[in-house]
């Protein structure tokens, strides 16, 4: 027979640290952790940063250390507003898992059947992609987030440009984090609805969990009185300087444009903690809670380097691991020089809220909840900080030394191919938008969405910015077109290089003025008929031959790119004719009809 006692002592050791910390004097243990935290911040140089722990029901913890204002030394509060960035997910597919529970979209069936104006870039995306697949990271899209940083789109054209994003990797075969499948799960909330993402996340959660304070709009953060502001370090100098907040949210709310503080924050760790149930009241069904933290997505394929942290899986909206044998389910938030890390230890009836203010301390948030989570458990500590901040002044001191050396493949002695003026224009690419290319007679400049920025020659037709210390290098990279005019420009822009076609002139976009260019056009007895379908004109040949827009009257035919069609106008702006340029012979036809 077997010894019953046997299973009684192994429960007890599987389960101890949990009925251990049933009984934790958050107060007791925390004893001695100002030094520790302040001290963390004077060694990465990082204004200010708020904690704030949860036990059990209650916000047993809540406090700021340094400055959320350095310059009028103005203290970070409980009550300081701060973005929580990527932590907005969470929310977002929770508000998702509102509409699973009227019936509206299930989890694991594909979003087209519930969203029919979808369009991923081929029919198997677009066809089977799920919500799940959306906010667990395993499309196979990467990030591009070079689509919306510092844009204007709105969260509709977002969602449209999804059909233009090539996949990196398979569907369902790896983690690629992906801000825009975030952004587009807000509009199908909208889409689902009636209602916008904002209104909708705003009566299902903030409402219910009393979270009054919280806000989505940077410009309605600065009218509070207490808020964090950012700042970053200016380069190989410890000097800090302010960051610009970062404003263009609106159409990546969704992903990640919530404000907060931890009082506010504190109602929505309780929630999560227990099933959903704030004060008594079930305000998130538990299915939405059990739903976001089941593993859906393996981030990483071998655990952290020192181990202290394995199973690392992705959830909808937060990622769970071990962490010294406790189980953690946590998401970070990066934006503008905020960071921060919200987190949960659920059989620990556990959770925290930890943020910063300094761009060089991007890894402070998960350091400092960890180390505060080693001495609440009374695990072995880890010198969390200590480590870290080894590893970043090597990779600070290569950067360093990597900036003494540059232009190693620059040739030297050449010049571009045209005159400045010729660069100048706008180019397009249906992803990624417009970026124009400003002549200011001596140098190019670019304005690519609110960033601007001079560029210098670099070597035959590539121009470069400096090395802006907020928005780094942006080398480019013209072509010409087989007439040897500038059509192209080149640029590496988040996962592989992006090439931007420069537009025609608006006129070709007036049905009007192409209508002109419609008809029968004949010489010899031969014909050709030029006819508009979609706002493009097209030759009625066999196959079809289509023009594109090239110079005012003038088309280059897609199918042969070194042919072009000029239509001739009269005094009157009536078609007398078309001009086919073929391999330098000049070909005049006129037109009949």
């Amino acid at each position: 027979m077997k010894n019953p006692f046997g299973y009684i002592l192994l429960g007890m050791v599987l389960f101890g640290q949990s009925v251990f910390a049933q009984n934790l004097d958050i107060e007791q243990r925390m004893k001695g952790s100002d030094a520790v935290i302040n001290k963390i911040l004077k060694d990465w140089n990082v204004p200010g940063c708020g904690i704030g722990i949860v036990y059990k029901d209650k916000l047993v913890y809540a406090r700021g250390y340094g400055y959320r204002n350095l310059e009028k030394k103005l203290p970070v509060t409980p009550n300081t507003l701060f973005q929580i960035a990527s932590n907005t997910k969470l929310f977002t597919a929770t508000a998702v898992g509102f509409l699973v529970e009227e019936g509206k979209l299930e989890w694991d069936k594909p979003i087209k059947n519930y969203v029919p104006q979808i369009e991923f870039y081929n029919s198997e995306l677009t066809n089977q992609v799920t919500m799940r697949d959306m906010l667990s990271h395993r499309t196979g899209i990467s990030r591009h987030d070079a689509i919306w940083y510092k844009s204007d789109f709105t969260r509709q054209q977002l969602f449209d440009r999804l059909k233009y994003l090539e996949p990196s990797i398979p569907f369902r075969t790896g983690f690629l984090y992906n801000n825009l499948m975030y952004s587009a799960a807000g509009q199908i909330i909208q889409n689902l609805s009636g209602k916008t993402w904002e209104d909708f996340v705003r009566e299902k959660i903030l409402n219910p969990l009393n979270m009054s304070h919280t806000l989505f709009i940077v410009e309605e953060m600065e009218k509070q009185p207490d808020f964090m502001a950012p700042y970053y370090e200016k380069r190989d100098t410890s000097i800090l300087l302010p960051y610009p907040f970062y404003t263009e949210q609106s159409g990546l709310a969704s992903a990640g444009a919530i404000i907060s503080n931890i009082n506010d924050l504190s109602h929505w760790v309780i929630a999560q903690l227990h099933k959903g149930v704030y004060q008594n009241k079930g305000v998130i069904p538990e299915a939405i809670i059990h739903e976001t933290m089941q593993p859906a997505s393996l981030t990483a394929t071998v655990p952290d380097k020192y181990y202290e942290a394995i199973n690392s899986m992705y959830g909808m909206g937060r990622g769970s691991t071990s962490y010294k044998g406790h189980y953690l389910v946590n998401h970070g938030g990066a934006i503008g020089g905020i960071y921060s890390d919200v987190s949960i230890m659920p059989a620990d009836s556990l959770g925290m809220i930890v943020f910063v203010n300094g761009t060089q301390g991007y890894s402070l948030p998960k350091i400092i909840e960890n180390a505060l989570y080693d001495r609440i458990l009374g695990l072995t500590e880890t010198a969390w900080s200590d480590r870290a901040l080894k590893d970043y002044l090597k990779d600070k001191q290569v950067s360093r030394e990597a900036r003494k050396k540059p232009d190693l493949d620059r040739i030297q002695g050449t010049h571009p191919s045209h005159p400045l003026s010729d660069y100048a224009g706008f180019y397009e690419d249906p992803a990624y938008g417009t970026i124009q290319i400003i002549d200011s007679s001596d140098h190019l400049s670019f304005l690519f969405n609110h960033i601007h920025l001079p560029l210098e020659h670099y070597h035959y037709d590539r121009f470069t910015s400096s090395d802006d210390e907020l928005y780094g290098k942006w080398p480019m990279n013209f072509s010409m077109d087989a007439q040897g005019n500038i059509a192209q420009v080149k640029i590496s822009l988040d996962e592989k290089e992006v090439v931007f076609t420069r537009k025609p002139d608006p006129k070709f976009s007036e049905l009007d003025y192409l209508k002109k260019m419609t008809g029968v056009y004949e010489l010899n007895g031969n014909k050709i008929e030029v006819a508009i379908s979609n706002k493009e004109l097209y030759l009625k040949t066999a196959p079809p031959q289509h023009l594109m827009p090239y110079k005012l009257n003038t088309f280059r035919i897609k199918e042969f790119s070194d042919q072009i069609i000029e239509f001739m106008f009269d005094q009157k702006g009536s078609v007398t004719g078309m001009q086919i340029l073929d391999g330098g012979i000049s070909t005049l036809i006129p037109r009949k009809k």
